[in-house]
């Protein structure tokens, strides 16, 4: 009897990976419903130069168009910013064992973590928006967006460099959520001080990020095995024309920075107001592991005007006085 009654007992219809995957489901598509009736942002810069007269025949701007969609997809607001965005997250995680922390934050109905950096480019630009200042933000290291779409929720027009092709999806699809199509132009390439191809490495388990430096890389995402690919290099200064304002510039290349900067030596000396905020990472051990180091960082920075440097925590803050 007792196999019988294990026979003829209903079977469950859903198992619990498939109700996360439709409760998910269910989630983005609201997401998106009240993503798209949002009212689109300003744009600060009304007279911005189209993209064919902006960019030098150095580099094209990425098409996000052309680019497959990373799946699955889901979509949440991010916590805590001032000016909200969504942000679009594409990797699962191993379910149901080890989901991506902001899966389980998505399940218990609170928004997406709140990156620092996020929080960080909006308080620097605030001031700029209070005082009508015109001009766009340029996010090197972009990574998945978190300070490009802080900007362009703002209204600003954002310039991002980012060499990780699962990023540069990520990011297309945050495009899109967020519909900024009008104010971030990506490129898929690592900021540099000379033109050409550099090989970069990223991490098995840690695909979202990548060095240059094969030893900054482990010493910074904590895994052995690398993936070596070739991404073409950029100065700043061969991208952005003299007669456009930068009113901020975040750099977090891993260690890289130094060679960010001096490929950026004319925007870098400019005069006074004229001359961007700077964020950039200041972390000695990855510095060191790509031949540069921060007192060589900060020598370089005086030598083009920038004498008031602050730390906060691995980022370093820097401006000029008029």
């Amino acid at each position: 009897m007792a196999n019988a009654w294990k026979k003829d007992k209903p079977s469950r219809l859903l198992s619990p990976k498939l109700l996360f995957l439709l409760f998910s489901s269910a989630l983005l598509l609201l997401f998106l419903f009240f993503a798209f009736l949002a009212p689109h942002p300003s744009n600060p810069n009304p007279n911005f130069l189209t993209l064919n007269t902006l960019f030098s025949n150095s580099i094209s701007p990425f098409d996000c168009i052309k680019s497959p969609q990373a799946h699955p997809v889901v979509a949440s607001i991010v916590e805590g910013v001032h000016y909200p965005f969504l942000f679009s997250l594409s990797d699962f995680g191993n379910l149901p064992d080890k989901p991506h922390k902001n899966i389980v934050r998505l399940l218990k109905g609170k928004p997406f973590r709140k990156p620092d950096i996020s929080v960080t480019i909006q308080e620097v630009l605030e001031k700029a928006k209070s005082e009508g200042t015109n001009g766009f933000v340029v996010d090197v290291g972009a990574n998945v967006g978190m300070a490009s779409f802080a900007a362009a929720a703002m209204g600003f027009r954002v310039l991002a460099f980012e060499p990780v092709f699962e990023n540069l999806q990520k990011i297309c699809e945050g495009i899109y959520f967020n519909r900024v199509g009008d104010l971030v132009t990506l490129f898929e390439a690592a900021a540099s001080d000379r033109l050409g191809n550099i090989t970069v490495h990223k991490l098995v388990g840690r695909l979202d990020n990548s060095a240059v430096s094969a030893t900054g890389a482990k010493m910074a995402f904590k895994s052995n095995e690398e993936i070596a690919f070739q991404v073409r290099t950029v100065p700043l200064d061969e991208v952005i024309p003299t007669s456009e304002r930068v009113l901020l510039l975040k750099i977090d290349v891993q260690g890289w920075e130094y060679h960010v900067l001096k490929g950026a030596s004319k925007l870098l000396s400019r005069k006074g107001s004229r001359a961007p905020y700077l964020i950039y990472e200041e972390d000695e051990r990855l510095l060191q592991a790509s031949n540069s180091s921060a007192k060589e960082i900060r020598d370089f920075l005086r030598s083009v005007g920038y004498h008031d440097c602050t730390q906060h925590g691995t980022d370093a803050h820097c401006t000029k006085k008029d």
